[in-house]
């Protein structure tokens, strides 16, 4: 019995920390995709030959196996109160997603993936296709002071933990069975100048943006609050879009930049 509640927490806890859930991810490979050069397309396609969305998750099932088991600590990422990335609060535990995206870039960047076995290749992509993504969602980003555990209550639900509700609001806002294709071109809708501001900078430079962003969210509903307000899903949706179209631009400059060669 001890061994099945076990295993029952492990799971409680695994699955909270799954970043925008399925759909999140798939929306914003799908928007990166509508930005891939078709060299980049062809060389990634060596080691990846199927639709990147299919790998959209395969972190998030696969982080506490034996041998990626080091990885469970790379979803997330802190900042201090002025929103500024802070290296050192995930540091004793073994990093956390600016790590991830700077270990993929060393591994894939400047065309060392052509030294890379074809498995190690592959894991690399799929970190960077995942991890950019975990980024950019708001309750992955360790504000200092902001625990996002909190029991709280939306729209009649009660919500064990504040966490979850953003993990899985890309599928409040737009459906179970939303088409990722769909939604990535409905939210690409802005000018190329603005995509070239926001895929400025290094990954430091995009944690602290994305951070930024996803401070937003405390502004639709206080840190601690039990009754969120109802109107949640429709005043997150812009920060959810952009987030997901910001994590889709990065997305496709980093892989351009690793695979156009």
């Amino acid at each position: 019995m001890r061994r099945v509640l076990l295993t029952l927490c492990a799971l409680a806890i695994c699955t909270t920390a799954f970043a925008w859930g399925r759909l999140g991810h798939e929306i914003a490979i799908a928007v990166a995709q509508r930005h891939l050069t078709e060299r980049a397309k062809a060389n990634i396609a060596k080691y990846i030959d199927y639709d990147l969305k299919k790998d959209a998750v395969w972190m998030d099932e696969h982080r506490r196996d034996e041998p990626i088991a080091y990885t469970t600590h790379y979803h997330v990422f802190a900042c201090d109160k002025n929103l500024r990335y802070d290296p050192n609060y995930r540091l004793a535990e073994g990093g956390d997603v600016v790590y991830a995206l700077a270990l993929s870039e060393y591994n894939l960047g400047s065309e060392n993936y052509k030294n890379l076995t074809d498995s190690a290749a592959i894991f690399n992509i799929r970190m960077l296709i995942h991890f950019m993504g975990d980024m950019h969602c708001p309750v992955h980003t360790h504000i200092e002071g902001v625990k996002t555990i909190w029991k709280c209550k939306l729209n009649g639900k009660e919500w064990v933990k504040f966490h979850p509700i953003y993990d899985k609001i890309p599928m409040m806002i737009y459906g179970k069975k939303a088409d990722p294709d769909a939604v990535a071109a409905k939210i690409d809708n802005i000018k190329k100048s603005e995509i070239k501001r926001v895929v400025k900078g290094d990954i430091v430079d995009w944690a602290c943006d994305a951070a930024a962003v996803s401070a937003e969210i405390y502004k639709i509903n206080p840190i601690g609050a039990y009754d969120l307000d109802p109107k949640t899903i429709e005043k997150s949706q812009p920060i959810v879009e952009r987030q997901l179209r910001n994590a889709g631009y990065r997305l496709a400059a980093k892989l351009n930049e690793y695979f156009d060669n």
